[in-house]
């Protein structure tokens, strides 16, 4: 296991291992089981995105950054490979992506999770004030 100092965080699609951070959404996420390849190219084409990388350069952890740099972000596609997980890779992500937004001084930028919000919120998150004046339009009826 690398110490926590030995990974590198980059804000930089081209470096972004498209095959793994497929293999890891499609597979070993509740959120995106059996997304498909071109879904994943697509939706990294149009998102800022942050991967961490190992001493060897080897991609373990991915994020995604839906956003107009103006008014709203999105955090999603958080995820860390298992075989680097409790190494504070995930809180290293999540402070890269909110320091990486920080100076467009954005109204608001969301994330949804099922089981991480002990980790967002120690990072400034917080649940969603009046969900009641949100909606969704989702193509799962």
């Amino acid at each position: 296991m690398n110490e926590p100092n030995s990974y590198e965080i980059a804000v930089d699609t081209d470096r972004i291992n498209v095959d793994r951070v497929h293999h890891w959404l499609s597979t070993d996420t509740y959120w995106a089981l059996g997304r498909e390849r071109d879904v994943v190219e697509r939706a990294i084409r149009g998102s800022v995105n942050i991967g961490v990388y190992d001493a060897t350069g080897d991609q373990v952890a991915y994020a995604r950054i839906v956003t107009d740099l103006a008014t709203f972000a999105w955090l999603c596609d958080v995820y860390v490979s298992r075989d680097h997980r409790a190494a504070g890779i995930g809180r290293a992500l999540v402070t890269a992506a909110r320091d990486y937004l920080a100076p467009y001084k954005l109204k608001r930028v969301i994330l949804a999770t099922h089981d991480a919000h002990g980790l967002y919120s120690q990072l400034g998150f917080a649940p969603l004030p009046n969900p009641e004046h949100w909606m969704v339009l989702s193509a799962e009826g």
